[in-house]
């Protein structure tokens, strides 16, 4: 009996050193639902989404250096923002208070380049009604949220630790702290850095994709209604000024229950982004984090060099000073070899300059093995960038251009800081004696002139694939026209410029020709651009470009697509014909469908090739007060607003496509091919 009693108490005893245990380990993980702390991630229950993972050393990677990825990292139970006011308030307002809270957390961008040069994506702290809050296909962009037009989806709230500029969202640089309230435009946004206390509360700028961890903290007063955004190097105390302080109340902004998280994206520089610690708190305080339990962040780049090696035998030095002595003379082969072109103005803008060494390597030498093709601009390599292994397309201007460096840096201020998912990407450029390169994303499948009219291709493009890459180059010019900080005038819209990537969306290339000037005032040019049967009327009489010069281009295009003929071509019987002519015979005498490319015979919609049809005939129309903008042009692609019915006025307007003559240059002696010409005017 005495044995049992015993064994009965030590079972009990047992049983309650579990249950202690248990409930300890509950709470060195300083989890209780409404306060929580994270030192790494190792045991950490999170809902992980897209490239999210955590490594096995317990860093959260939110993404993981993969080209055009997001990921996104949440706590699974949601959380209880808003309260019901008291019942004095009731009476005249039913509406739920947002609750005091608090969190700080330790982060840190790694990104391969991180001289300021050229950045990626970044991170930010989500507050959000759903843990699902990027649905879209696609990835790496606008920190991993969904994004229509600056607009995310409603609820979310976010503090953007951004390392790209995007215009289209007005952001102020590539390094900033922003407040974003259902939208990524932000609130309120700050240069990345803090006020330092010790410096007498002089403000130091931070780079935030240093490599190095940083923390921040985020503040919500729900009584003063008042949010406050810290940021410090991660040894740094917290600064008693907050780096963004904005009054809000987020009780009209969030829903009940809300997920707290993080988003990121990566998209061309294999950027990770890491939390190595995260605490959070309702209603009070967070916990502060003990930064000698964080995780480490993995080594980049090479080691420091040993002491031992600085404090090495004079015998050794003497030996390097031998070696520096021979290295100096290949150096200075390798210079020659390698020398670039750089000047004062290149550094007024922002586009990476790349070394001319990369750029040789990566082409094999500029191999003919990788050209793409030549244009009247130059010749393009393809080339791959060996630490990144980014598939790229280099453009090499010919030493007898015409145009010159004026046209390089027409491009390099035209594209340099615009981006559009229908825009092919300059991702930088390089300057070697008379050499110009420009370095692009890589198109796979190439132009759409070789897919419209190289007739050996196996495959025809579809009416599907047609009608989706018009509307890609309309929603390209609608952005380079409207929706730009200035406006952009391509001047050079044709078939051979628009490219298409490995899902065959359509993206618009070479800004040799571009020209910019502001919003509302008057552009100005005494000298005819552009391509022959593309050009409008106006533009070769006055010499002047306009946003309707590129509608004119645009609209021979649409014949161009539509048709599978070029806008100067032959005939059965080896007469020239000009496309838009020939398309207003056919309009006019009812047979508008015969004009329709043979080989899609009985493969396309009717109503939407006819949309197609009318539409490049009213862009292409001799007067410029008759043709539509972009944005009306968008919205007949979209089906929105039904085309003008007449078209009677397409003809005998002032112009004759077959007897117009440029200083000699008579389009009648082109014949089917597609000059680019840049003529001096009056």
């Amino acid at each position: 009996m005495f044995r049992q009693k015993i064994a009965t108490m030590v079972s009990k005893l047992v049983s309650s050193v579990a249950v202690f245990l248990l409930l300890h380990a509950t709470a060195s993980a300083g989890d209780d639902g409404d306060r929580f702390i994270y030192h790494g991630f190792a045991a950490a229950n999170l809902t992980l989404a897209g490239n999210a993972a955590v490594t096995p050393g317990g860093l959260l990677e939110v993404t993981n250096a993969t080209f055009d990825s997001k990921g996104h990292a949440f706590r699974p139970t949601p959380l209880h923002l808003l309260t019901s006011k008291p019942a004095a308030a009731a009476a005249n307002d039913s509406t739920a208070a947002a609750r005091s809270f608090s969190t700080c957390f330790v982060f840190a961008i790694v990104s391969p380049i991180h001289d300021g040069l050229i950045s990626d994506q970044g991170l930010a702290f989500v507050v959000a009604p759903t843990t699902a809050i990027s649905t879209a296909n696609g990835g790496g962009q606008y920190l991993g949220i969904d994004v229509a037009n600056g607009s995310a989806s409603d609820g979310i709230l976010a503090v953007e630790l951004d390392t790209l500029m995007n215009p289209e969202l007005r952001d102020i640089d590539s390094n900033h702290v922003g407040i974003d309230v259902d939208s990524l435009v932000s609130r309120q946004a700050r240069p990345a850095g803090f006020y330092d206390a010790g410096a007498g509360g002089a403000f130091q700028e931070l780079k935030l994709n240093s490599r190095e961890p940083m923390q921040v903290w985020v503040d919500y007063d729900g009584q003063a209604r008042q949010l406050d955004v810290t940021l410090a190097p991660v040894r740094v105390p917290k600064p008693k000024k907050p780096l963004l302080s904005m009054s809000i109340d987020l009780s009209t902004v969030v829903a009940d229950p809300v997920y707290v998280g993080f988003s990121a994206a990566s998209n061309v520089m294999l950027t990770c982004h890491y939390v190595l610690g995260w605490s959070f708190s309702l209603d009070g305080p967070a916990s502060p984090l003990d930064l000698s339990k964080l995780p480490v962040l993995p080594q980049v780049g090479s080691k420091p060099r040993s002491k031992v090696f600085l404090v090495a035998l004079p015998l050794a030095i003497v030996l390097l000073l031998a070696a520096m002595l021979s290295a100096v003379i290949l150096t200075v082969w390798r210079r020659h070899r390698y020398a670039e072109v750089r000047e004062d103005w290149e550094d007024e803008f922002g586009p990476h300059r790349f070394s001319y060494k990369d750029l040789f390597h990566a082409t094999g030498g500029f191999k003919d093995s990788n050209l793409l093709g030549v244009g009247g601009f130059g010749r393009v390599y393809k080339g791959v960038l060996p630490d990144s292994s980014l598939e790229i397309a280099v453009k090499k201007v010919s030493h007898d251009s015409r145009q010159g460096v004026r046209e390089f840096v027409a491009e390099v201020l035209s594209i340099g800081r615009i981006r559009h998912r229908n825009l092919v990407q300059l991702l930088g450029y390089c300057r070697r004696k008379g050499e110009l390169l420009l370095v692009y994303d890589y198109m796979a499948n190439g132009s759409l002139d070789r897919h419209l009219h190289d007739l050996q291709l196996p495959v025809v493009l579809s009416w599907n694939e047609r009608y989706r890459i018009i509307k890609g180059v309309a929603a390209s010019l609608l952005y380079l026209h409207e929706d730009c900080e200035k406006v952009v005038i391509h001047r050079d819209i044709k078939s051979s410029n628009v490219l298409l990537d490995h899902e065959m969306e359509s993206k618009l290339s070479d800004f040799g020709l571009a020209k910019l000037y502001d919003h509302g005032t008057d552009p100005q040019s005494t000298r005819v651009a552009g391509t022959i049967g593309y050009l409008a009327p106006e533009l070769i009489r006055t010499g002047k470009a306009t946003p309707l010069t590129d509608v004119f281009a645009f609209g021979v295009f649409l014949l161009e697509v539509a048709c599978g003929r070029r806008p100067i071509d032959r005939d059965d019987c080896n007469n020239q014909t000009v496309l838009v002519d020939w398309v207003i015979e056919h309009h006019d005498n009812g047979s508008i469908l015969d004009v329709v490319d043979p080989r899609l015979v009985g493969k396309y919609e009717r109503e939407e090739v006819i949309l197609v049809l009318k539409l490049g005939l009213i862009c292409a129309h001799p007067m410029p007060n008759v043709r539509p903008s972009m944005r009306r042009v968008m919205q007949y692609l979209e089906s929105s607003q039904s085309i003008p019915p007449d078209l009677s006025l397409m003809r005998n307007e002032g112009f004759d496509h077959q007897y117009v003559n440029l200083d000699g240059l008579s389009i009648a002696s082109i014949g089917s091919s597609s000059v680019t010409i840049l003529l001096e005017g009056r």
